[in-house]
């Protein structure tokens, strides 16, 4: 039975805010999430397939977009699979252990994306102002400790936000109240994203006025920053990158 007692220790589970009000807009929900994690994990699986399997793909800017696909195939996958179970089964419950959990892993992989993409930029500057000091800047041994400086910096950012988000209490217990309005965490946590399907911390979620914020606005902005970018990045890094498809081709014929 669920627990609804403002006394935080007695929570046991969060309620999730809803995409749909309505049996028939659930289902579509369901097959939309479905159909945007199919196109991820396709579109990442095969960059990193190919990747892989291609010894001419073995250089510093192929190496970091391999580890970025394998962010993005974690990021989408910490978030999307509970939000298509929620819609299939008509449910918005999650656990104070599973939404802990989407937390960490999301900002864990979130934030070591970031740094990722930042090492990107510098792989690229390197390659078009320092041409002849690129094989010493950006030799094998520099890209793994960037990359693991990366996942490092991630998980650390990560556990410490999480840490420090879930030491303060919770002060209207789990479920919205008569007007809709959910208050699990929006007294006690003005500046974190409301706990949607996502858990979002997107920097929108800082920096947007209080007076704009609302519990539909945190839902939607955290569905475009968690689902988004890891669907789309294999197009953009793919359709743009001629050895990539050329070697994708190769892989596809055999």
């Amino acid at each position: 039975q669920r627990q609804r007692m403002s006394n935080s220790s007695s929570i046991t589970e969060f309620l999730l805010l809803a995409f749909a009000d309505t049996r028939e807009l659930q289902l579509l929900t369901f097959w939309l999430f479905l159909s945007i994690y199919l196109a991820a994990l396709l579109g990442n699986g095969l960059i990193i397939t190919t990747i892989a399997c291609d010894h001419h793909l073995h250089t510093p800017m192929y190496f970091f977009l391999l580890n970025l696909s394998l962010l993005d195939l974690g990021s989408i996958s910490t978030t999307v699979p509970k939000a298509m179970a929620n819609s299939l089964w008509d449910t918005r419950a999650i656990s104070c252990l599973g939404c802990a959990a989407q937390v960490f892993f999301f900002l864990f992989l979130i934030s070591a994306e970031f740094y990722l993409l930042t090492i990107m930029a510098y792989d690229r500057y390197v390659a078009i102002c320092k041409p002849l000091h690129y094989g010493t800047l950006l030799g094998s041994r520099a890209c793994v400790h960037m990359a693991a400086a990366a996942w490092a910096s991630g998980f650390l950012n990560s556990l410490l936000h999480m840490a420090n988000t879930f030491s303060l209490p919770l002060c209207h217990g789990n479920a919205p109240d008569q007007q809709g309005r959910h208050k699990a965490f929006s007294t006690c946590l003005p500046h974190l994203v409301v706990v949607s399907l996502f858990l979002s911390t997107a920097m929108f979620a800082y920096l947007k006025p209080s007076s704009i914020s609302s519990p539909s606005l945190d839902l939607v902005v955290s569905v475009l920053y968690s689902v988004v970018p890891p669907a789309v990045n294999p197009l953009i890094y793919s359709m743009r990158n001629q050895e990539l498809k050329d070697a994708l081709s190769k892989l596809m014929t055999g």
